[in-house]
């Protein structure tokens, strides 16, 4: 079944708990997206909201690292509640670090493990990790900020991705991020997604449940 998390960069940050509870009524995860302004060019929320949130939350907190020196981070994430981790590729690339260490190290903590990429990146270089990590996280625009539009080039790299994985006879959940709605959520999931995160097309639309439902239909 389709998995929608909605991203909670996108909610009501005077307000926050009623966000929350609609997501944990409607969806099947919630999106948190840390960023550290170097990685990407914005700053967002850390450990303080994650274990707030994490206090009101039923559904898995999906915690997305786009951060600079993922692994610093990811015991201290699990610690507050993370259910899956991602970290970016491109981290790794910045520090010559292994991605299978870090894969490692997520799925040492109890969290599922997934490597994210921005669409620059090409998604082939995923290949050599999906015997190991638990999903992937396709940017389908660059990362740092909410409300960009969809790039429609990610919808192959969702298949390309997806093929290899059937060549193999492995499965992974495809993560798929930005711009998307249920204009494109029945593309994506054909290509192969199986988990989308929705942020603005859910709390700027006037029934959040409804878009949610939506999408997943």
């Amino acid at each position: 079944m389709l998995k929608i998390a909605p991203s909670i960069l996108s909610g009501n940050f005077l307000n926050l708990e009623p966000d929350l509870r609609m997501i944990n009524d409607n969806a099947d995860l919630i999106h948190i997206d840390v960023m550290d302004g170097s990685l990407v060019p914005n700053i967002s929320f850390g450990f303080p909201l994650a274990e707030a949130m994490a206090k009101v939350m039923t559904v898995p907190m999906d915690v997305h690292l786009m951060i600079v020196n993922p692994w610093k981070y990811i015991e201290r994430f699990a610690k507050v509640g993370a259910g899956l981790i991602s970290f970016h590729l491109e981290a790794c690339d910045q520090a010559g670090k292994d991605p299978s260490e870090v894969i490692a190290m997520v799925k040492a903590t109890g969290a599922k493990a997934g490597i994210a990429i921005n669409p620059d990146v090409p998604v082939e270089r995923l290949f050599p990790y999906i015997e190991e990590v638990d999903f992937f996280l396709i940017m389908s625009v660059f990362a740092g900020f909410g409300g960009q539009k969809f790039i429609e080039e990610s919808v192959d790299r969702i298949k390309t991705l997806k093929a290899e994985m059937d060549r193999r006879g492995i499965v992974r959940d495809i993560e798929v991020d930005g711009g998307v709605s249920s204009a494109n959520s029945r593309i994506l999931a054909d290509a192969g997604a199986t988990m989308l995160v929705a942020g603005s097309s859910v709390f700027k639309a006037e029934d959040p449940a409804q878009a949610i439902k939506e999408m997943r239909d």
